[in-house]
């Protein structure tokens, strides 16, 4: 994930600020909130200045994929092209989602909060969307888990991190 984040910001980087690299990467699936913190602290984006574009950018995918995937995929399947693709997603999404299911909004939380692969915002919203979660409920979930991402990997990206390098 670093070096896809890395590879971003210094192409990105090429056309436009600091703060628009890491907003832009804070809403990519994969690299999310987590990889917008990391690209910030080795551009040298001031903590402070960083977490709020972070939390932006990761934010707003996050109705849109809630309201508006399960049409998308149920559209794509009709395809053929995309019914293996969407299916795997669908497949590789619900695997994921046990402790979501059994915790339900704390399940979420967490799920969205704790920097692990595979986990983040845009996989929550998409098991929250399958699950039929309750669209008000899963958006305060993830943002809560978006927060909690947000601690865990601002004390990893600017302070460890920061005081090893630095």
């Amino acid at each position: 994930m670093d070096s896809i984040a890395l590879w971003f910001a210094s192409t990105l980087g090429q056309y436009v600020s600091k703060e628009v690299v890491i907003f832009i990467i804070s809403m990519i699936p994969i690299l999310e909130l987590r990889g917008g913190l990391l690209v910030a602290w080795s551009l040298g984006v001031p903590i402070l200045k960083a977490i709020p574009i972070c939390i932006i950018g990761n934010i707003i995918p996050i109705p849109f994929i809630l309201l508006f995937i399960k049409k998308i995929f149920q559209l794509l399947k009709k395809v053929q092209f995309f019914e293996k693709i969407i299916g795997k997603l669908e497949n590789r999404a619900m695997k994921k989602s046990d402790n979501i299911k059994k915790y339900e909004f704390w399940g979420l939380v967490l799920f969205v909060g704790i920097p692990l692969p595979g986990t983040g915002a845009w996989t929550g919203s998409l098991i929250a969307a399958l699950l039929e979660v309750d669209f008000k409920k899963a958006v305060l979930a993830e943002l809560l888990g978006i927060i909690l991402a947000t601690i865990i990997v601002s004390f990893v990206s600017y302070g460890l991190l920061g005081s090893i390098v630095g």
